[in-house]
Parts: C-alpha cells; structure tokens; sequence
C-alpha cells in the first residue's frame, strides 16, 4: 500500500538517501529542507526516477510559524501523512564545554530537539484523528553515550532519546507507533558540518575502519516501516561493525 512520508532534512546525507529508498518503493513523498534549489532538484529525480508522487516544502524546523504554516497549508490530499521521519539535525564545532561557540549551541539544540518538537506537534495531530501512524525519530550513539568535546551535542541528542520515550507514552492510546533510529559512525556531511568546511578533518574521522553510509540508514529506517501494524520497533542503535561504542573503534593503519 502506497503511504505519504514526510522526511525533513531531505536535502543531503541521511534524509536524501531516505528519500530515494521510499521513493524506490513507490511510496508519495514530502520532502524538506532549508537548500530550495537542492530540494528541487530531488523532487525532479525522485519523479523522474521513480515516478512516484513529490511534494517539495521549503522552510526552516527551527522556526515554529514556519513549520506551522508548512503543514496547515498541506493539500487534503496529502494531510493523510502515514510516516514522519524528523531526520533533520547536525552537530556543529567540537570542543570543551568552557570554550563553546554559543551560536554553535543554539543551532544544535534548535534543530535537532526543537525541531523535531515542532514537526511532531503539528504533524501528529493529523494521525491522531486517523488513529494511524508512525513517527521515526533519527537519534544517534550520542544520545546514548557522552564522549570528550560532545557536550552539547550529546545533550541534544539525549533529548531526542528523551523526547522520542515520551511521545511513544503520549501517543501509544491513539495506535501510533513512534521509533527511534540511532546510528553511529556514517560518512555523510556530518563531520564537514561539524568541523565548519576543514575537509581533511573530516576526512580523517573515518580513516582505517569502513563507516556506515546514508543509505545503510535509509535500509534500517525503511526496514521499520515495512513490519506488521502490531510490531514497533522502540529503540534501534547500529554501527559500523568496526565500531563497539561512542568511542571505541577497530582501525587498521
């Protein structure tokens, strides 16, 4: 059966390849994102490619009027949203907690836990009143494990991991499931993010060990839609098989 997924972030890295695997599968996609060129140019291949249905939706998740509007304007015939996947996230600088960029914070904590907030507020009540369907959160291994320098990305992704049990609690009386996707190590623009354009730094995150890539994580997320209407996956971790943890790796000189 054909379902409507609403991906955000769905310009590059996790969200794109999430994109392209539904769209694979023949499924109506809204898509998301900040890069409106980057956002039109994936709803041309996906219709293109895969001659599926794409409603392409320019805002910002940061911005509560903007994620509002973005959703009370939807067509009826796409209000029936079956899968949310809040996708959208980053991780910007790395250092210790006393010499934090504050603008650093605000965006990692805007985006990727008051973000997801937003979504979920204005999306869910349209499953709620269909007594259907399934929000998929993408946390990560940070919000599992604190590592040196991570601080206040690791704080908002624990906060995802917080906010995803609750919303499970909240909405499980109304059939909803609500899941919880949490990679660890992928080479996407992650780290480029991250580290503010240094390539080279980037790059050396994932020197010796072969790291998970976007579409490995479109698989599992994809894979946890596909499971009979009884069965919800709550909380699913995977790493690259050279990685045991945060901060433990297996690398090869």
């Amino acid at each position: 059966m054909k379902k409507i997924v609403l991906i955000t972030g769905a310009t590059s890295g996790f969200g794109k390849a999430i994109a392209l695997k539904f769209a694979e599968n023949r499924h109506k996609l809204i898509i998301t994102g900040r890069r409106k060129d980057r956002l039109d140019e994936l709803q041309k291949q996906l219709e293109q490619d895969f001659k599926t249905d794409v409603l392409a939706l320019c805002f910002d998740v940061r911005k509560s009027a903007d994620v509002e509007k973005a959703i009370q304007s939807l067509p009826d015939e796409w209000k029936a949203i079956d899968v949310l996947v809040n996708n959208a996230g980053l991780a910007v600088g790395m250092g210790p907690v006393h010499e934090g960029v504050l603008d650093d914070w605000e965006r990692m904590i805007d985006t990727n836990m008051k973000g997801l907030l937003y979504m979920t507020r204005f999306v869910a009540p349209l499953m709620v009143a269909r007594k259907k369907g399934h929000i998929i959160n993408i946390g990560s291994v940070a919000g599992k494990e604190v590592y040196p320098n991570g601080n206040v990305y690791c704080g908002s992704k624990f906060g995802v991991d917080a906010i995803t049990k609750g919303t499970r609690i909240d909405l499980v009386s109304h059939n909803i499931k609500v899941t919880q996707v949490s990679p660890g190590a992928a080479n996407t623009e992650f780290s480029l993010v991250r580290f503010k354009g240094d390539q080279q730094r980037a790059d050396n995150v994932y020197k010796g060990f072969k790291p998970l890539s976007a579409e490995d994580v479109a698989e599992v997320v994809y894979y946890t839609t596909t499971l009979p209407d009884h069965v919800n996956i709550a909380d699913l971790v995977l790493m690259p098989t050279a990685q045991a943890s945060s901060m433990h790796f297996h690398k090869v000189q």
